[in-house]
């Protein structure tokens, strides 16, 4: 089978292909290296340099590679910027997805799976979340991971193809970039192997359900032939606070450093986590790494990197 990934150079896509190539699948990679990074790339994938926002360039690789499946994870992922650039976030993200779905309806593709996010539900009611909940985002970059979802949705029942959306709690784990974009595990592993200072927004007492990548990589394996038509969270169902992130990371370390509060910023969410009880159910799928364990496979991936 015939795989193509979008963003497959990215933190989360480059995982995803290298559990595709380890499994015998055919590997496509689409990625504008924005964020993503050459030494992801897996050497035994195929790769493009392109845009999801360039048509014409998305179409040629869809005609010339025919794949059967496509994993969709190109997007301007940083919340603070979509805020400071809403525009350039939903052109991305909305437009950029319209133009990966006319190019499966175009070229038989007969699934996709989206990578979506726990933004789409905004400050949450009842948690866990369960997928029932109410979506109600809070900032653009929410608003345009949601959106998509109704095209995806909507191209489906027109034109027949299948997907499978996937909601993601706080990934986190090895090749996300502190830098920019970076989740706030990344970024904290990369000040304490520094010796500087944490920065927290807000008290540290918000909660998140943090997910190690390649947690996450199977279930995007395991979506390409399991949960058609289905939306579904990908988390541990399991919360911690930053306070509590941050004594779990001295721990693990065996050191630490000082911790600066700061004003906390718009667009965040106070209380996160997903439940993953269907997930697994439908994927036949679970987490398999602790916070623990995710922590401390990171942090000495980059300790002994010498970073």
């Amino acid at each position: 089978m015939k795989v193509l990934v979008t963003g497959g150079a990215g933190f989360i896509g480059s995982h995803i292909v290298d559990k595709l190539i380890e499994k015998g699948y055919e590997t496509i990679i689409v990625d504008n290296l924005s964020t993503g990074k050459e030494e992801n790339i897996n050497k035994k994938a195929k790769f493009y340099l392109c845009d999801i926002t360039d048509k014409n360039t998305l179409n040629e690789i869809f005609k010339t590679e025919k794949p059967e499946f496509v994993i969709h994870h190109a997007a301007q992922i940083d919340v603070q910027k979509s805020i400071k650039i809403p525009a350039f976030d939903a052109f991305v993200n909305i437009i950029g997805t319209v133009n990966i779905l006319e190019c499966c309806r175009d070229y038989n593709v007969k699934k996709i799976v989206y990578a979506s996010s726990a933004a789409v539900y905004g400050n949450p009611t009842t948690l866990p979340i369960e997928i029932e909940h109410k979506t109600n985002p809070i900032s653009f970059y929410g608003i345009s991971k949601y959106t998509p979802e109704f095209y995806i949705k909507t191209f489906s029942d027109l034109f027949g193809f299948k997907y499978t959306i996937l909601r993601y709690s706080n990934v986190y784990g090895i090749r996300q970039d502190p830098k920019g974009e970076g989740g706030v595990i990344s970024i904290f592993i990369d000040r304490l192997i520094k010796s500087q200072p944490l920065i927290v927004y807000g008290d540290g007492e918000q909660t998140r359900d943090f997910i190690y990548v390649e947690d996450v990589a199977e279930a995007n394996i395991k979506a390409l032939t399991n949960g058609d038509n289905k939306t579904l969270n990908v988390s541990t169902n399991t919360s911690i606070s930053l306070n509590k992130l941050i004594e779990t990371m001295f721990k693990v370390a065996k050191k630490q450093v000082e911790v600066i509060y700061k004003e906390e910023r718009k667009g965040d969410i106070k209380h996160s986590k997903l439940s993953n009880v269907l997930t697994k159910k439908i994927l036949n799928w679970n987490y398999n790494h602790s916070i623990e364990e995710g922590i401390y496979k990171t942090y000495y991936h980059y300790s002994n990197l010498g970073m």
